[in-house]
């Protein structure tokens, strides 16, 4: 095991559509994908995609969606370890623009606890906040044992406040600073006071907010990708979290900052892609969106 990721499993269905029905209408959308999702989960895949295929600690349901997880988890040699739970959950994406509307059908109710796992050579692991028990249980043992630890604060939960103490990467959104009623200069404030080494907030097209490990805030642009071209921007962060994980475990030695430059120029990619599955990067994928999305002109934070 060269990472660990651990987070809930959803079966995507993304519908492009020109409107939503409603009380007895019907109507057919222009166009769909199916795929596998989650935050952390999709992160794992995008590792796993970009060259190192990590073990992934998830829910598993015993139904035909879960053996269709199943099956996409082993078509990109990502090593699941299963947590049972009775029904397999669903996420119905609907983007519009650089906009999503979701809603999510969510069984987190885990039949047994929380499993053991080997992680004598495990060099990173990455988390969501979800499945709260093994996340806590992981990101203790792991910062005791100096595994780079990294957190997904795509909102705030129940464990959030505890499991940040064992972060040393927490790249949280600008939900979970709404969440917190603070602006993201306070949310960085907070990253640092609670121990976490880089700290940043993702602002989507306004790129990423964020400290190195000096300490020093500044702003990284996001690359300026053409709306014409933008598709689906669900599922952009967490190729974002996947991709610089990827970069870490890769190339060790680079500062945060390239790390970071690597997982936007992946980011990029993925928002021109419709679903999850589709939208994963190669490595050729990444040097391409470098060359063709230039930063936009950063903007305040």
């Amino acid at each position: 095991m060269q990472a660990l990721f651990i987070g809930q499993t959803y079966i995507d269905v993304t519908l492009v559509a020109d409107q939503i029905p409603t009380g007895d209408d019907k109507d057919v959308a222009r166009d769909y994908a199916v795929s596998f999702g989650g935050n952390a989960v999709t992160a794992a895949f995008c590792c796993a995609r970009l060259g190192i295929p990590p073990d992934l600690l998830t829910s598993v349901a015993d139904d035909w969606l879960g053996r269709m997880f199943l099956d996409m988890a082993a078509k990109y040699q990502v090593s699941v370890h299963g947590r049972k739970v009775k029904r397999s959950s669903l996420s119905f994406v609907m983007p519009k623009g650089d906009k999503r509307a979701i809603l999510r059908a969510r069984d987190d109710q885990y039949l047994h606890p929380c499993p053991p796992l080997n992680l004598s050579d495990c060099r990173a692991l990455h988390l969501d906040g979800h499945m709260p028990d093994a996340a806590i249980q992981y990101a203790r043992q792991c910062r005791e044992a100096g595994i780079l630890t990294s957190l997904d604060g795509g909102g705030l939960r129940v464990n959030t406040m505890e499991l940040l103490p064992f972060i040393d990467v927490a790249v949280v959104s600008e939900r979970f600073c709404e969440q917190l009623n603070m602006a993201p200069s306070g949310v960085l404030d907070l990253l640092k006071h609670k121990g976490c080494r880089i700290g940043g907030v993702t602002q989507g097209a306004r790129g990423l907010f964020w400290y190195d490990e000096k300490g020093m805030v500044q702003i990284m642009p996001a690359p300026a990708v053409p709306a014409r071209e933008t598709a689906d921007t669900n599922g952009a962060g967490d190729v974002f979290h996947g991709a610089y994980v990827y970069s870490y475990l890769a190339r060790p030695a680079l500062p945060w900052e390239a790390h970071f430059r690597f997982a936007r120029a992946a980011s990029a990619h993925a928002i021109r892609y419709l679903g999850n599955e589709a939208r994963l990067p190669t490595l050729a994928d990444v040097e391409t969106a470098e060359r063709r999305f230039k930063p936009a002109t950063a903007v305040t934070a």
